[in-house]
């Protein structure tokens, strides 16, 4: 596990104080990692399904919120204070629903990643586990298990609206309540989205300028989220 010193995510000019990685960082996840920042979200320390891992959901306050506003697509994560650029990102994760889950949620878990500091910029890419083909889900939900999605301007709905090829999501051979890993490969101009080592999703045009920022453990609404082994290996 590496040791960073406790700190605030941002200073109070809101500038950030990340620490560079210059190589592979593997955080096991058994409870929150040192200087860690839940982001709208509340994390606890679990054993599920024989693994340790860290448990995300949306804070309840968040939960409580609007649709588009408050979730669906937004800042809400545990931000590990690693500052990362160009690389590869692979976790654990595992979806299920929470008891009052609507009927139209699919169990969102993911990684969001290039974090601004004041948390309010970045891009991610999640898994509905509940659209996977294990499942047999019905047209169009059987082509949008994996979703890429850069926040605050492409939401899943504009990108669908601007977008109807289907370039910014996939289907992909998963099902709730399972571990799944998931793993992406960020370049200055390409994101290759992979579940179980299969490669799902080659995104050739991120919404955004090349960028830089923390990693975060992302969940959305609806969602019971278990994380464990985060793999951090930038270029």
């Amino acid at each position: 596990m590496p040791s960073f010193k406790r700190r605030s995510f941002l200073t109070a000019a809101g500038a950030t104080l990340l620490p560079q990685p210059s190589r592979a960082e593997a955080y096991d996840l058994a409870g929150l990692p040192q200087g860690a920042v839940p982001h709208r979200v509340a994390a606890m320390p679990v054993e599920y399904k024989g693994r340790k891992a860290l448990k995300v959901e949306l804070a309840e306050e968040v939960r409580r919120g609007k649709p588009g506003i408050d979730y669906g697509d937004t800042d809400s994560f545990v931000i590990v204070p690693v500052h990362f650029g160009t690389g590869a990102i692979e976790v654990d994760l595992l979806g299920k629903l929470r008891a009052d889950a609507r009927p139209d949620v699919r169990a969102f878990i993911g990684l969001a990643y290039h974090i601004a500091s004041d948390g309010k910029r970045f891009e991610a890419a999640y898994v509905r586990p509940l659209n996977g083909l294990k499942l047999n889900p019905p047209p169009p939900r059987n082509v949008r298990a994996v979703q890429y999605f850069a926040y605050p301007d492409w939401r899943f709905d504009r990108l669908r609206e601007v977008y109807p090829d289907g370039r910014y999501e996939a289907g992909a051979n998963i099902a709730g309540d399972e571990w799944i890993t998931l793993r992406l490969d960020i370049g200055e101009s390409r994101v290759r989205v992979s579940v179980n080592d299969e490669e799902r999703l080659i995104v050739n045009e991120p919404k955004v300028p090349p960028a830089s920022g923390a990693v975060g453990l992302w969940v959305d609404i609806g969602t019971e989220g278990y994380f464990s082994n985060l793999r951090i290996v930038p270029d």
